[in-house]
């Protein structure tokens, strides 16, 4: 069983920049492909962004270019850099961690509005 804890969330206006981190409770971190995922209101969970324990990053096409995932395999602690924000970007956004299964973390609100 792994736990996620994201923090980092908030209210931003549009163009502004938020990291979201995420804690994995696990010694065998650089096992998991980490992921970020998203869900705005009326619609269904996404992908954003996934790193494999090496550091290969893919991005789903809307955030090319803006977010940045990163991940510390000391601190067992993945990031999500977001920049350019835009309103389309609002939803609650879940880290997780999968291996064999997929853990999922409490989600953390990112609201882009002026």
């Amino acid at each position: 069983q792994v736990q996620l804890m994201e923090s980092g969330g908030g209210l931003v206006q549009p163009g502004g920049s938020l990291r979201l981190s995420c804690k994995a409770s696990t010694n065998i971190f650089n096992a998991y492909v980490m992921g970020w995922y998203r869900q705005a209101p009326g619609k269904e969970r996404e992908l954003v962004a996934t790193i494999s324990g090496g550091g290969s990053a893919y991005y789903v096409g809307s955030v090319k270019g803006r977010f940045t995932i990163t991940r510390d395999n000391v601190a067992n602690t993945v990031f999500l850099q977001m920049n350019s924000l835009k309103p389309d970007d609002t939803a609650v956004y879940y880290c997780s961690a999968r291996r064999f299964v997929s853990y999922w973390g409490q989600g953390t609100q990112v609201t882009v509005s002026s």
